[in-house]
């Protein structure tokens, strides 16, 4: 997006303000889809957790990709969005049994991810499908927070536990018809992603008639001008050729499924904030924005770099700021970056704000949560009001404690 169109919608809606851009929504997911044109069955399951405004879902279900769920509030989002249950596959972590069982109602596509809930799954409804989350025990992501497919990971059922998966399916004579597996976010390195996929395919012979074969997402977006990501085109190239392979020892047309978050959205978020104040210390030159952890926390969370370029100044002198938040906390977004020079009142933007950004904002210091705008074929839709005070107290309950202690006194 242009810093005009930005500097725009700045004042229009006003800051902070989290922006998407729906071309490059769009451009992302043709991207990957053509990667793998040569596979017969594919199918996109786009992770809700990235980024869930429901303006967002219909969007990219309108491209023709399904949902990938964690929770029963995402499922009942995809349904709001008007997303079919068909297309939407429920992969939670940790759940009751309860709440599989109820999202299991709705003719949601269930993924279970350990041997407890399995058996008790199968045992109630062995005519409901299920896939079934596989720990390949292969460490990939970017940062330790966000790899979940190493030893000693949360998520998934052990490569070493399929005779007890084994076992299960046997006894309950319950359906399996996919094998999912995640290895992480940020993966760089292709061929670690092909040696999980290796895992992933033996793992399905052991199962006589699945439908999909679901391979996770975790692909590396650039995150600065010359940043390295996942080749996508040589990666679709060469997991094309394996799949087609398998599918043909296998004896059926399976369907190849990948669950991107941050490959569709990351590129195409913006994150607005007013400069408050420029503080020069003995050392340092602070921009303090209005804004903090608690609109975007990843740089404090995940050490995360995000761009930031002064939209309102975009070709004035460079210099080195700190840009640090209004949070009673050191919620410091950069340290010493190199930005066209800021002035009170300038507009910033922050890039890569489109996966969990907005999704991961909280009411800290009570604070409210910002508006989002939706960019779509040059024209801005506000698809999230900005909170305000009473959407702070809406749920509290004012509990008149100190007459009641009065009535106990007296």
């Amino acid at each position: 997006m242009k810093n005009d169109n930005l500097l725009a919608i700045a004042r229009a809606f006003g800051s902070p303000v989290y922006v998407y851009d729906s071309s490059k929504i769009i451009s992302q997911y043709n991207r990957l889809f053509n990667a793998f044109k040569k596979v017969k069955h594919v199918k996109l399951n786009y992770a809700v957790k990235a980024l869930s405004n429901i303006a967002i879902l219909k969007l990219i279900n309108s491209l023709g990709a399904g949902l990938d769920t964690v929770s029963i509030q995402e499922v009942k989002l995809g349904l709001l969005a008007g997303v079919q249950p068909e297309d939407i596959i429920f992969t939670p972590n940790g759940v009751s049994l309860e709440e599989i069982e109820e999202v299991a109602a709705m003719g949601v596509q269930i993924n279970i991810d350990n041997l407890s809930i399995l058996e008790q799954f199968g045992t109630k409804y062995p005519n409901t499908p299920v896939c079934i989350r596989i720990n390949p025990h292969v460490l990939a992501g970017g940062n330790s927070k966000i790899s979940v497919g190493h030893i000693d990971s949360k998520f998934g059922i052990s490569i070493h536990q399929i005779p007890h998966i084994l076992r299960i399916v046997e006894n309950t004579n319950m359906t399996i018809n996919g094998i999912h597996m995640h290895t992480g976010s940020d993966i760089l390195d292709i061929e670690v992603f092909l040696y999980a996929s290796e895992i992933l395919f033996d793992t399905a012979k052991h199962f006589t008639n699945l439908d999909f074969i679901d391979f996770g997402s975790g692909f590396k977006v650039p995150y600065k001008d010359g940043d390295i990501e996942t080749n996508i085109e040589e990666f679709g190239e060469k997991l094309t050729k394996r799949f087609n392979e398998f599918c043909k020892e296998y004896g059926k047309e399976l369907t190849l499924g990948f669950e991107p978050g941050k490959f569709l959205v990351s590129e195409a978020g913006y994150f607005l904030a007013k400069v408050n104040v420029v503080k020069q210390t003995t050392s340092t030159v602070f921009a303090g924005i209005d804004s903090g952890l608690n609109h975007l926390i990843r740089p404090m969370f995940y050490g995360s770099y995000h761009e930031i370029v002064n939209v309102s100044n975009p070709k004035g002198r460079e210099r080195f700021y700190s840009i640090v938040g209004y949070i009673c906390e050191t919620d410091t977004f950069a340290t010493n970056r190199r930005i066209s020079e800021i002035t009170e009142g300038d507009i910033i933007a922050f890039k890569n704000a489109g996966a969990y950004c907005f999704s991961m904002a909280s009411n800290y210091n009570s604070r409210y949560r910002p508006a989002e705008v939706l960019w779509h074929e040059g024209k801005a839709y506000l698809i999230r009001e900005r909170e305000d005070f009473d959407d702070l107290t809406k749920n509290q309950v004012d509990v008149d404690l100190f007459s009641k202690i009065q009535e106990s006194v007296s």
